[in-house]
């Protein structure tokens, strides 16, 4: 009889909302990823690199010159220096990073902090290494951390604090003062901080991606997490980074080269070579505040939704309690199967699956998708 590891996890709802939509011809919303092309420099620097012959494994820690490119971008825009030898791994996505973190530092009878709604493979992740999640709330409805009760839960098993800014499914963005609260908490301890920023270029309204780097207290005991899928649009080649201090890093690498070993040879070529042109990654907030405003405008004037504001990532939230009384799951699958556009519950993002009347609705979409979502949910 095979005993799982993880007994009461089945499909993503990511996979399952997908599979819906495609099932029933609806436009796709739910899942996180563009329908729009990735940048062809980038395309043709792929096949440049493939042609030349990069195609065997790449070194363990990841091509040199992209690791070098990546402690360029982080120390101009967040002022700490990370040595590319010693201190960033590239990684198959970051999901992976994510993934060996966990398995790096987690041992049995650990506690790790996550903060709910959140991005469905942290706890799974967490409980597969033998460690216990521990939630908190955030504080809806602009999504805030309550940091008494951070302080709350902390304790001698504390082990890990996930951080995610901008933050999946919300959008909600971490402020300095969390960073202060921070700082207050982890400082004497042992507890290592796992900062999901694969949103970090995604940003709006003028606002700044305040980064674990710009915190040396707080940076010294923490693994910044990045991806190129997001930030290149282009989430089917799972190219993401770890950055860590030596000695966090070297740990770091120790697993990973047992979970994947290296990742794609001529793409890590290719994004060396096109983080050259810095507007790639610096213009892309306004690239994405300019979809979601268009979005917003969309659904104020053409449906009953009632807006939750977003200042990060390409997800909106939107609350149906004036349109039904069904729970989020029905109302999606409603959605989905009657209306024609496929959405993500937002109760999915929690254990205990709290329910506010709220889903996540991806933009990272062209206007014409856009239009004909809006226009399918103008009926209800």
């Amino acid at each position: 009889m095979i005993q799982s590891k993880l007994p009461n996890i089945g499909e993503s709802i990511f996979s399952e909302m997908s599979r819906m939509a495609q099932a029933y011809g609806a436009i796709n919303l739910s899942q996180g990823y563009p329908d729009f092309s990735v940048s062809s420099s980038l395309i043709d620097k792929v096949t440049k690199y493939m042609q030349a012959g990069n195609n065997q494994y790449a070194p363990m820690p990841g091509l040199l010159e992209l690791r070098k490119k990546i402690a360029q971008k982080v120390e101009k825009l967040y002022g700490r220096a990370y040595d590319p030898e010693t201190e960033i791994t590239v990684t198959a996505g970051a999901t992976q990073a994510l993934f060996t973190a966990f398995t790096t530092f987690l041992k049995e009878d650990d506690e790790v902090i996550i903060f709910e709604p959140a991005y469905d493979q942290y706890a799974p992740a967490v409980r597969m290494n033998g460690a216990s999640p521990v939630y908190v709330t955030l504080k809806a409805p602009e999504y805030s951390i309550d940091w008494n009760e951070v302080k709350k839960v902390v304790n001698a098993r504390t082990k890990m604090i996930i951080l995610n800014s901008p933050h999946n499914p919300t959008g909600s963005v971490l402020r300095s003062e969390d960073f202060e609260e921070l700082k207050r908490i982890v400082t004497g301890s042992k507890i290592i901080i796992v900062s999901d920023e694969v949103y970090q270029h995604i940003i709006f309204d003028e606002k700044e991606h305040l980064s674990v780097a710009l915190y040396p207290e707080i940076a010294k005991r923490s693994l910044l997490i990045g991806s190129f899928g997001k930030t290149f649009h282009a989430t089917g080649w799972k190219m993401g980074y770890a950055l860590a201090p030596k000695d966090i890093m070297k740990e770091f690498r120790k697993v990973h080269q047992f979970v994947v070993y290296a990742v794609n040879m001529p793409i890590q070529h290719a994004i060396a070579e096109h983080l050259e042109n810095e507007d790639e990654y610096l213009l892309l907030g306004k690239f994405y505040q300019q979809k979601r405003d268009y979005f917003i405008k969309l659904v104020k004037e053409n449906t009953r939704f009632e807006l939750i504001p977003t200042s990060g990532t390409y997800f909106q939230l939107l609350s149906y309690k004036n349109i039904s009384d069904l729970k989020e799951r029905e109302f999606t699958e409603y959605l989905t199967k009657e209306i024609g556009v496929a959405a993500i519950p937002v109760s999915a993002f929690y254990h205990d699956k709290i329910e506010h009347k709220v889903l996540r609705f991806c933009f990272a979409k062209s206007n014409e998708t856009i239009e004909k979502a809006i226009e399918k949910l103008s009926k209800l």
